[in-house]
């Protein structure tokens, strides 16, 4: 099924000479590396693919547990997206976490910003702002265990400060994250995966840019998901509507266990959008 629908989606954009430019943002722990699968599926369909490896993630080389403001965990997006020409648009396309990531961008960049895909992502106006905000936003592990359970944590400014870093213990990732991905792929992310910057990511509040509210949103539901809950991501959308929401049986990364479906997805949004 998700291939039947790469492919005609492929054909679609064959007829054009229209070709945009994904931006491809990780979520935390991640790195540009999770998506090689939905790049080498773009690039072979003549799309220009940039993955973004934010502070301190996958090859940045940056301590994760020295980097503790959004400002600076964002920064290498906001720096590539202000080094475009003015008159270039890009479709941003973030997961999971990257998603506050997008936000941000959308706040600073709208008009070099065509579309905002929003995969399995916190999908927060404004960022953490309140209790609700960070009951839909942040991730409840609780079924699998307290939390020294669950995540092995950093504390990069001593123990008796809050921590720097956390990172889902290497035998219960795949349980968490990749459940429905090939075996292969959850044991790349197993050799890959770094501390997230929980400080900086928690530290994550908008001011709302003046163009924002003109650049298009997708939503891409994943509805196997275990750390961002489908109940979540649904008060995310009820919260903060977007254009439209594209629903996929899937783990938290489909770019791993869905991958023609979500390039499939991805590209009858940029369609949906004007971008093709």
């Amino acid at each position: 099924m998700g291939e039947e629908i790469a492919v005609e989606m492929e054909m679609k954009v064959k007829t054009t000479l229209k070709k945009p430019h994904f931006v491809l943002i990780h979520g935390i722990s991640g790195g540009g590396w999770c998506w090689y699968k939905i790049r080498c599926l773009m690039e072979n369909s003549g799309y220009t693919v940039s993955c973004i490896d934010l502070k301190g993630a996958g090859i940045d080389q940056t301590d994760p547990n020295t980097v503790l403001s959004f400002k600076e965990y964002n920064n290498p997006l906001l720096q590539f997206l202000s080094s475009l020409n003015n008159n270039e648009k890009v479709i941003l396309v973030g997961h999971s976490a990257g998603g506050l990531s997008l936000t941000d961008a959308i706040h600073k960049f709208a008009k070099k910003v065509s579309l905002a895909v929003y995969v399995a992502a916190t999908m927060l106006k404004m960022g953490f702002v309140t209790e609700d905000d960070i009951k839909d936003g942040v991730p409840d592990l609780s079924d699998f265990g307290e939390i020294g359970d669950v995540y092995d944590i950093g504390f990069g400014l001593g123990l008796d400060n809050p921590p720097t870093g956390m990172l889902i213990k290497k035998e219960l990732q795949r349980k968490i994250i990749y459940q429905m991905s090939p075996q292969e792929d959850s044991t790349l992310a197993a050799m890959l995966l770094r501390p997230g910057p929980i400080q900086a990511l928690r530290s994550a509040q908008f001011e709302e840019g003046e163009d924002a509210n003109g650049v298009p949103r997708i939503y891409i539901k994943t509805t196997k998901d275990h750390v961002i809950k489908p109940q979540q991501q649904d008060a995310m959308i009820k919260k903060w509507p977007p254009t439209d929401v594209y629903v996929l049986e899937s783990d938290h990364s489909p770019f791993f266990s869905a991958p023609f479906t979500l390039f499939g997805f991805l590209v009858k949004a940029a369609i949906s959008a004007g971008c093709i």
